[in-house]
């Protein structure tokens, strides 16, 4: 049976009228899946009211003890059970989780090269016997963006390199797709024009667009863990709207396509 393992964007989740419209289409994919989810501007809101500071470097954030309070509060319980409740009313049912549930995703805390990220975990281990099981007695796991160390504790990972570790988990001998929704189209040759999307990205193509700046910033790390993935033996993985996802699924004829 195939197993969808889809990851939602901030952008979206933020979005109450979006983030309704997805989980709709989400609920109804047929099969085994999965939902990753994101949520980096809600954690900001409320660190602001709770006199939290939030610290940026390079569009990433700085996750201090504060912070990592924050997280926890956000991604693990405000964002990750509005969504569980949601997929609860559409029929799908959801399982709220973090790395921490179960020990099901391990960590370490990123090392000190030139930037000190804090309490951000670099994953290690994915238990995908945990995860088969949950499947296997008809639950959807719903991964907040949190995984966990035994010395370190709770840590913000994130999110596209959270889904991409749970799918290469999970691939290998089973039919696995990744798909990465966000508010784009999938990955444009213009950012200024949501129909210029590049249908296929290979790794030839990809070394291409990059040197001629075409794709740059914050889309060339959720590129590399795609093509991870479709190296680690997930069988496709796509980049596209979510309101495409359905169409993107089961005709494989919207968003970007990663193949290698």
């Amino acid at each position: 049976m195939p197993i969808n393992i889809v990851k939602i964007g901030g952008n979206v989740v933020n979005d109450e009228g979006k983030l309704e419209n997805f989980l709709t289409a989400f609920a109804s994919l047929k099969g085994d899946k999965i939902l990753v989810h994101g949520g980096g501007k809600i954690a900001t809101e409320i660190a602001k009211k709770l006199g939290v500071e939030t610290k940026m470097i390079e569009g990433r954030r700085i996750t201090d003890e504060p912070m990592r309070d924050v997280v926890m509060m956000v991604y693990g319980g405000l964002v990750n059970k509005k969504i569980v409740a949601n997929l609860q009313s559409k029929n799908t049912n959801a399982l709220g989780l973090t790395g921490a549930d179960g020990g099901v995703i391990l960590a370490k805390k990123r090392e000190v090269h030139t930037i000190d990220y804090g309490f951000v975990g670099d994953i290690e281990k994915v238990n995908a016997a945990l995860i088969e099981t949950l499947l296997s007695q008809g639950i959807t796991p719903v991964f907040a963006p949190l995984t966990y160390s035994p010395i370190d504790g709770v840590l913000n990972t994130n999110a596209d390199t959270q889904a991409s570790a749970i799918a290469t988990a999970l691939g290998g001998d089973k039919n696995v797709s990744l798909i990465y929704c966000f508010e784009k189209k999938g990955v444009l040759s213009d950012p200024s024009d949501d129909h210029s999307v590049i249908p296929v990205l290979k790794p030839d193509n990809y070394e291409a667009y990059k040197k001629e700046g075409v794709i740059y910033e914050g889309m060339i790390p959720k590129l590399d863990n795609a093509f991870d993935a479709v190296n680690n033996g997930v069988k496709r993985v796509i980049i596209c709207e979510a309101d495409d996802l359905l169409e993107a699924v089961e005709k494989g004829e919207t968003g970007t396509q990663i193949l290698i």
